[in-house]
């Protein structure tokens, strides 16, 4: 099964993704923990990734989904894979069901998390983040300079989640996903969720929807 996780910035996406993909057996592939991984590798994919990460710069859709391709490729996925992070745009989507037609598969469903601006606003202005190990809590789970539960790093507020930047950050996400979304929903593939309430009522939500589409029953 090949799912694909869509949803702004501060909807959850990335550990709905996680948790769904544990439920389901199937492996969760993000895009942001593959560049990592290319870039320590060192090999020709992970120098180009690295350049453009270093340079502050968005890495071309045609290296992405070659990192994402070659992930796809390695045995761990057989069952079947969740993404998230990818495909972020038109293009990216249609690179993605091309490769699938190739091997004879394709996206079964995906998954549109929706949370109503103002709580993701809420919820990104009050986001702490790892110096150490990037991982992300809300306003409630620590404070600035606190340590960081997972690792012992220090945590801070980015600087791009103060509420002005965050209100274009999601403007301009809304643009770019807007084409996405209805890309899949001609499909017949989109499935939306609410992404408001705690995270396991989400991941609830989301895992009897996808057992109802795949004919399993409530």
């Amino acid at each position: 099964m090949y799912i694909v996780f869509l949803g702004a910035p501060g909807a959850g996406k990335g550990t709905q993704a996680v948790n769904v993909a544990r439920e389901m057996d199937l492996t969760a592939i993000a895009t942001g923990d593959l560049f990592r991984q290319a870039v320590e590798r060192g090999d020709e994919l992970g120098r180009q990734v690295k350049e453009y990460v270093e340079n502050g710069a968005l890495v071309p859709d045609e290296i992405t989904a070659q990192v994402v391709l070659e992930r796809m490729s390695s045995p761990g996925c057989r069952k079947g894979v969740v993404f998230d992070g990818f495909p972020r745009n038109l293009k990216q989507a249609e690179v993605l069901d091309t490769a699938l037609d190739k091997k004879g598969k394709r996206i079964d469903w995906v998954v549109y998390i929706k949370v109503a601006e103002q709580e993701l606003i809420r919820r990104l202005s009050g986001r702490l983040v790892c110096r150490q190990c990037q991982a992300p809590y809300g306003g409630q789970d620590g404070q600035v300079g606190s340590a960081c539960p997972k690792c012992g790093g220090q945590l801070y507020q980015r600087p791009d989640d103060n509420i002005e930047t965050v209100k274009s950050r999601l403007e301009v996400y809304f643009n770019k996903t807007a084409p996405l979304i209805e890309y899949y929903r001609r499909q017949g593939k989109l499935l939306e969720i609410d992404g408001e309430g705690s995270v396991d009522e989400v991941t609830q939500r989301i895992s009897r929807t996808l057992r109802q589409q795949a004919g399993c029953g409530g």
